[in-house]
């Protein structure tokens, strides 16, 4: 493990716990936000071009920024007074611990050191070249579901006038 390794390691780690620990839902977003760079940071060290890019666009560059316009928009005035733990907090920490000791398992258990078939090498220029000549309709009908699902979540999110229904 490198000095940057874990210096990414700890800002993705530290982004995500803010995220589940802060009480402002803004701040959470934002913390969530340090914590998708981090992980891209880590794919970009990793070698992983594609998956990190894709990372930043679409999680840093849309999901985040999604979830704090609709937090901005669905999120009335008035103070909200909740509980500092919620009653299932207890099943919350059952089910991550059985995660964490089946990921710890399957981990442990793996054939780490058995040779692993060469990858083939695909740029992101490739993939890029692909997907804006061989796959240019799916991508046009994606970006259009995705236009169509954000018009209709701020027409759900618009507050309703007092003289209409």
């Amino acid at each position: 493990m490198t000095a940057s390794f874990l210096i990414l390691a700890a800002l993705t780690i530290a982004g995500t716990a803010a995220a589940m620990s802060l009480r402002n839902l803004i701040h959470c977003v934002l913390a969530l936000t340090l914590g998708f760079l981090g992980l891209a940071m880590l794919y970009l060290q990793l070698g992983a071009q594609f998956v990190g890019f894709t990372q930043i666009l679409v999680y840093i560059g849309a999901v985040a920024i999604l979830a704090v316009f609709a937090i901005m928009m669905t999120q009335s005035a008035g103070p909200h007074a909740q509980p500092a733990l919620s009653s299932f907090w207890i099943t919350g920490c059952l089910v991550a611990g059985t995660v964490f000791v089946v990921l710890a398992w399957a981990i442990c258990s793996g054939s780490a050191s058995a040779p692993t078939p060469p990858q083939p090498g695909v740029s992101v220029n490739q993939i890029g070249d692909a997907l804006m000549h061989q796959f240019a309709l799916p991508l046009e009908i994606m970006g259009l579901l995705l236009t169509a699902a954000l018009i209709g979540a701020v027409i759900l999110a618009m507050p309703e006038k007092k003289g209409e229904q």
